[in-house]
Order: structure tokens, then sequence, then C-alpha cells
């Protein structure tokens, strides 16, 4: 499988290029940046280290030379500026974003080819995607909350000493302010995690809020997140690479499930060599259904004021 990685030079980018070359999974990695130099020193460093690790093709490109790539992953996006407002960001964001698209769309890509959305606000730019692409809706997805969720099951484990792979629990909804935390099905070890001494209501209150505070915390330490969001763009690439049929928390358009139609969010979604093949409606919680539905509604408002959406 090729992968090529839009905005590649920067911190998530390359960050989830390191992901997927110390996995070996996919076989060529393309970096491509609007900075060539740094597409190039980026290529070559990873490259540098290719004989310690997997035998694959890693370069730095261009969109000609990424359009037989099976799978597109946009990182690439723009810091707020001083005093300006999330709208003002989000509108900037969406024209570098139809750029990105329309400069996919002009060279040309694979029928099956699947398109993976990194960029903030990963939802709303996924809807655009859906949109403008006119690719099956299903090859069209967004990294969603597989982040929020990432951070919520390592923090859950670190709280209550747990393993962390062992921790299964789930962030829905929109990767923004209306998320919200599944814990009808939280599970450690196959076993429901609700019977684990500890996880209490001030536990479960405290580890959630954490969890969306976790990326300020990281930008206001280290100025960015880098490493997290490498490891679950990764895990959303093998997932389709492999046709794994994993069930993951990606945005993808909704079709009626929990009700949600016309709008790009994070629900249970299976995930393999298609894309976001099924979207799965497990039991919920009555407020974790309400949650879930009042995040697509704050969604569709958000849209309704972006401009080119």
């Amino acid at each position: 499988m090729k992968a090529t990685i839009i905005g590649g030079g920067g911190r998530v980018g390359s960050n989830a290029a390191i992901c997927l070359q110390c996995a070996g999974i996919v076989s060529e990695i393309q970096i491509l940046d609007a900075n060539q130099d740094l597409a190039d020193g980026e290529a070559l460093d990873l490259l540098h280290g290719a004989s310690s690790l997997h035998d694959q093709r890693i370069y730095a490109g261009d969109y000609d030379r990424a359009k037989d790539s099976d799978i597109f992953i946009i990182t690439a996006g723009l810091r707020r500026k001083p005093d300006e407002s999330r709208l003002d960001l989000i509108n900037r964001n969406v024209g570098l974003f139809s750029q990105i698209l329309q400069s996919i769309k002009s060279a040309g890509m694979k029928d099956d080819a699947i398109v993976f959305v990194v960029s903030n606000p990963v939802d709303i730019l996924t809807h655009l995607a859906v949109s403008y692409l006119g690719l099956p809706q299903s090859q069209v997805i967004g990294l969603g909350t597989m982040l929020d969720t990432a951070r919520f099951r390592s923090l859950i484990a670190d709280g209550l000493n747990l393993a962390p792979t062992q921790v299964k629990a789930l962030i829905l909804g929109e990767h923004g302010d209306t998320m919200f935390p599944v814990w009808s099905s939280a599970t450690v070890g196959g076993l429901p995690l609700s019977g684990v001494k500890g996880c209490d209501v001030n536990f479960q209150r405290e580890v959630f809020s954490r969890t969306q505070k976790s990326g300020s915390e990281v930008i206001s330490r280290k100025g960015g997140a880098g490493w997290a969001v490498g490891a679950t763009i990764a895990e959303t690439v093998h997932a389709i690479a492999l046709d794994k049929k994993q069930m993951l928390p990606i945005s993808s358009l909704q079709t009626g499930s929990y009700g949600l139609k016309d709008v790009c969010i994070s629900t249970p979604t299976i995930v393999g060599r298609k894309g976001a093949e099924k979207h799965i409606e497990i039991d919920l919680w009555p407020k974790e259904v309400q949650g879930l539905q009042a995040s697509a509604r704050a969604l569709k408002d958000m849209l309704k004021n972006v401009a080119g959406v």
C-alpha cells in the first residue's frame, strides 16, 4: 500500500510517517509539503533509518507522483493567529483544504483510493472532502475522536494502574467541545470497568475532564501534539491496509445511525480496505445518545457559518 502524507513536513505529518515506518505495514511512504526543503529533509531522514527498520520506499514527491496512492493522509493546517476567532481560523483552514482537494483532484487518483482527513476542524473538513471529491462516501474518512479515545484509555489506565492496551473505552461525537465519553461499554480485559476499585463517578468526571484538556496541555508544554496522533493515524491506516474490519471511532458521513444524517461525526464504525464500511449502532445509555445527537446539531450549526461547505 502506498500512503501519501500531505503536510508531511509538519509535526503531525512527520510523526505519522515515523509511526508508519516503524510498523512496516505500508510499502511506500511519500512526503508532500508546501515547503519542499522540509519535505525533502523529512523524507531523507526517514530513508536513512530504513536499513534498521523495514524495506519501504520513502521519498518526497508532488501531487502528480501521488496519483497512484492508495491512501491520502491530509495533515496540513494553519495555526490560530493572535485575537483570531475560532470561526475565522476554520474558514482559513477551509480555504487551504479546498486548495489541497483541488490539487488531488486535478492530478488524478485511483478509483478505490481512501482520503483520510486529519487536519482540523476534522469533522467539517471531512464533510467538505465528501462533498467536493465525488468519491463513494465510505472512501472519505476523518481521524475524528481516535486521538481523544486513545488519550482517554491511556489516562484511565494510568489513573487506575491498569495495562493501557486492555482498557477499552470510547469518546464519540465531534472532535471538539461537544465530544462525550461512553462509560456504558467501558471494559478492562473484557470485564466492566465500573467494577474496578477507584473507577467511581468522581474519577470518571476527572479523567474525562483531563481528556478534554489534553490537547491544550500538550500544546502549552511542548508546542503541539504529535506522537499520540501519529500513533492513531497509523492505527487507522493499518485497519485499512490489512482490511481488519476493526471498529474505530472515526469521523464519516452519517446515513441514519442513531438518527444522524448529512453530518460527519465519530460513531462506532467498521474500518477496512474500503474505508468506513459500516456504522454499528451499539446500545448506548439514553444520555449518551442525547450527547451524540447534541454534538451532531452543534456541527450542523457550525457548518452553516463556514464558507465553502
